[in-house]
Order: C-alpha cells, then structure tokens, then sequence
C-alpha cells in the first residue's frame, strides 16, 4: 500500500518536471520565431475620394395629408394607394344632403334681406321726394315773405307822404285862417283847407292802417317760411333715417350672402379634389364612415409629390462639418438591391437634434450631452439618370444609404486604413545638475499628443516613420508626407501591429488559398 503510494509521488513529479521542461522549451523556440506581417507597397493613386456614409429614407418634395372639412358619411373613394393623380381630381365624396339643405335654407335667407334692402331704398326715395316738396314749399313762403315785405316798405311810403300832405294841410288851414282874420280870405276858402286837412288826416289813418296790415302780413310770411323750413328739416331727418335702414338692410344682406357663399363652399367641400399632382400614398378613411371635422378632423388621404425626390438622412456631428451643398451624392434603396442612384446634396439643417428626438424639436428640449447628436441632411435625386421604372418603384418612407462625396483628389500617396497606429511620444529624460539634482523634476503642463505613423519593413526590421494624413477614403488615407513610393508598409494583422516595436524582426506572411489579393508575401 505504501509502496504504491510512493510510486504515484513520484511518477507525479515527473510528469511536472517533463510539463515544465516542455514549456521552457516553447518558450525559447518561441521567442526565436519571428512575427509573420502582411506588406503593401506604397504607390501613387490616380484618385482617392472622401466620403461619409450617412442612412435615412426617401421623401417627396412635398406631401399633403388630406383631412375631412366637412361633416357627413363616406359615399365613394374614387382612387387606390398607388394610383397617380392630378390637380383638381375629384377623390373623396361625402353625402352632400344636409350641406344642400343648409345653403337652400340660406339663400332663400338671403333673397329676404335683398328684399328688405329694395324696401329700405324706397323709403329713402320718397323721403327725398319730401324733402323736396318741403323746399319748394318752403321758397314759396320765402317768396311771400318777400312780397309782404316789400308791401310793408310801399305802406311806409304812403304814411309818409300822407304825413307830409297832413303837415301841409295844417299850414294852410294856419295861413287861411289868419288871413281870414286879416279880411282878407274869404269863408269858402278857409273850409276849402280845412276840408283838405281833414282829407289829409283820413288818408293818413288809411296808410297807417295798410302799413299795420302789411306788417301783419310779413309776420305771417315769416311764420310759414320758419314752418317750411322745420319741415324740410324733418324732411331731411327722414332721409337719412331711410338711408341708415339702407346700409342696415345692405349691411344684413351682405352677411346672408356670406353666410351663403360659406355655405356653398361647405357643399362644394362635399367633394374633396387633389391639391396636387402626385402619388396616393395612404387611405386611412373608408367608405361608409362618418367623417368629422374640426379640432378631431378625419384624416382621409396622404398625396406625395413625387415630381422631385429627396432623401433625407442623419449625419453624425463629427462628420457634419464636411457635408456642404452641392456635393455628388451615390444613394441606395435598401429595395432595390445594389442599384446605386446620383444625387447631390441640396439642404443642409444647422440645428442638431438628438438621436432619440423623434420629434425634431431640436432647441425644444433639454441638451443630453452624453448622447450623440446628428444633423438632417437633404438629397436631391437625379432624375434625369433615373430609369421611369425605377422611379415607379420609389415610394416614401424607403430606407436608403448615401454615400456623400466630400472631397477628391487626384494623383495621391495612400496607405490602407489599417496600417496607420498612433504612438504616445518617448519622453526624453532630462538629467539633473547642479543644486536642483535632489529636487524632483516639475510636472508637465499639458498631455503630449500621440504621433500618429505607420510601420515599414526595411529588410527584417520594422521602423516607424511619423507620417501626416489628409483625406480618408472608403478604405485607404490620405499620406501627404512621412512617405515615399515603393516603400513596404506593414498593413496587419492588428493584434501584430498592436505589439510591434522599433527594430523588431518580422517575416512577411505567406499568401495561402482565399487570402485576399492586395495582401504581399
């Protein structure tokens, strides 16, 4: 029993040793193998194109959701999704009964007040008729009170000179009478003057009297013209009473005839037409529903205009700065296979929404800056290169993929993406001297950039050359110095790359079946 346990003791020792002696053994056979690396040469390209690649869907121009404006059943939907349609096609009907109803019951509304109105008219017409006679009524008594007038000058005339003879009657009754006292007239002479004074006297009483007439008379004249005049002025009161029903009939009228034109509006809405030439993207109603309208109007049809055909897409902020108007667009419909499609780039929004705000509220909502935000660009496709089937098919909400071309230059240094690394730079020690030997070295001030290079093969060995970058392409970059042509630059594989070092031998790797073409021994 004990025999047997020494004997395990031991052959488990062995089997360590041998385990031990095995790995000591890989690792020096291991760190004498020499990492295998695929090489590509470097060589001038006749054309390297920026892109960025951005996702969305198609959008018409424009598209009209088309909702119910008046009230009543469905009767007939004239078109299917899909149709094509043209401005002003009848599209939609519903039941036009009670909309008909309504704008008879109100025209014969409005028939009333017109006639209220030709009878508001002629009421001003006889009041001006009125007014009319008042005034020439009124220029009759002017007219009489004139002639009274003048009648009472004539009586004054005639007082006054029957004044005068009275006074000279007087004087020769006097003179008479003294010479009769004198013997020298005689009797029949001095009743002869008296006779006269007393003729005098009664003519006087009689002008006195004819002017008090005719001062009676001027008073009436004044009467009667002060009674026209009131009633010309009532008269003219009337008229414009008569006038002021006028524009009151007018004024009801031309709210009747509103009323009514609302009304026929309302009955030709029964029938709702397309405001433009499109595609029939949607029939949400059917026939035999009640349509509504107001603030919960029934949504009838969506019509897309798909004259012009945009694609809108979201690009992402870092890369939003290289977008601008005009630039060749390649889009493909996620429908449509591999079909690619020429477009440009036509609008460019400058206001960043989140990609979780579906809304698009962009300044309406809080800012999240953990989350990344994007910017909606517009494609206009081409539709000149567009075959007409292919336009056919295009219908909006497709999903589709633009390839945006920022930039392009001709006749350029390119190395694959891949091979560039970037390097944190060695720090050169400063040795201390001097009274500050003891003291520690000062902090540095700001983080040194990574230099970003890539490897090349000179022989065995790997070298790394600090190279500058300009545009990126679909799989290549842009070298504009640090490079020359033929040099052999160390393409991959990554985790090689990632552990490389400055003097490290290396052998290309050996191309086996399915390796890909551009990969050098």
């Amino acid at each position: 029993m004990a025999l047997n346990r020494k004997k395990k003791i031991i052959i488990a020792v062995s089997a360590v040793a041998l385990l031990g002696l095995v790995v000591v053994i890989s690792i020096f056979a291991r760190g004498k193998d020499e990492a295998e690396v695929t090489t590509v040469k470097v060589e001038v390209r006749p054309e390297l194109k920026s892109t960025v690649t951005a996702s969305g869907e198609v959008r018409p121009i424009r598209f009209v959701n088309l909702t119910s404006e008046v009230q009543g059943r469905i009767v007939d939907i004239s078109v299917n999704p899909g149709d094509h349609v043209t401005t002003g096609q009848p599209l939609v009907r519903v039941d036009p009964t009670q909309l008909e109803s309504s704008a008879e019951a109100q025209a014969a509304s409005v028939q009333a007040a017109i006639s209220d109105v030709q009878n508001s008219r002629a009421s001003v017409a006889s009041a001006e008729a009125s007014v009319q006679q008042s005034q020439q009524q009124q220029t009759a008594a002017e007219a009489s009170l004139a002639q009274a007038r003048q009648a009472v000058n004539t009586a004054q005339t005639a007082v006054d000179r029957e004044q005068v003879n009275l006074e000279t009657a007087r004087r020769e009754l006097k003179r008479t009478t003294e010479l009769i006292e004198s013997g020298v007239a005689s009797r029949s002479e001095f009743d002869a003057a008296q006779d006269r004074l007393k003729t005098a006297q009664v003519a006087l009483k009689t002008s006195q009297a004819q002017l008090e007439s005719a001062k009676i008379a001027v008073e009436e004249s004044k009467a009667r013209v002060n009674q026209a005049r009131v009633a010309v002025t009532e008269a003219q009161t009337r008229v414009k009473s008569a006038e002021v029903g006028v524009r009151t009939s007018e004024a009801r009228a031309g709210a009747q005839q509103a009323l009514l034109r609302g009304q026929s509006s309302q009955r030709s809405k029964a029938v709702t037409v397309s405001p433009l030439t499109g595609v029939v993207v949607d029939i949400p109603a059917r026939v035999g529903q009640f349509a509504v309208a107001g603030l919960s109007t029934t949504a009838l049809m969506t019509i897309a205009d798909m004259s012009t055909i945009n694609v809108e897409v979201n690009v992402d902020e870092t890369e939003i700065a290289q977008i601008q108007e005009q630039q060749p667009v390649k889009i493909k419909v996620d429908a449509m296979g591999e079909r690619e499609l020429a477009g440009k780039v036509v609008q460019k929004n400058p206001l960043a929404v989140s990609r979780s705000d579906t809304t698009g509220s962009g300044l309406g909502t809080r800012v999240n800056v953990q989350e990344a935000k994007e910017f909606k660009v517009i494609v206009q496709l081409d539709l000149s290169t567009v075959p007409n089937d292919v336009r056919e098919s295009l219908r909006p909400g497709m999903t589709a993929t633009a390839t945006i071309t920022t930039n392009t230059k001709q006749n350029v240094i390119a190395v694959p993406l891949q091979a560039i690394v970037e390097k944190s730079p060695t720090p050169t020690p400063t040795p201390p001297s001097g009274k500050d030997a003891g003291q520690p070295a000062p902090a540095p001030t700001e983080k040194p950039k990574d230099i970003k290079g890539v490897y090349v093969l000179e022989g065995k060995k790997v070298k790394f050359v600090p190279v500058e970058t300009g545009i990126t392409g679909e799989s290549d970059i842009e070298v504009v110095s640090g490079l020359n042509k033929d040099m052999e630059v160390i393409t991959g594989p990554s985790r090689v790359l990632r552990t490389l070092k400055e003097g490290d031998t290396v052998q290309r790797q050996q191309n086996k079946p399915g390796d890909k073409a551009g990969e050098k021994k």
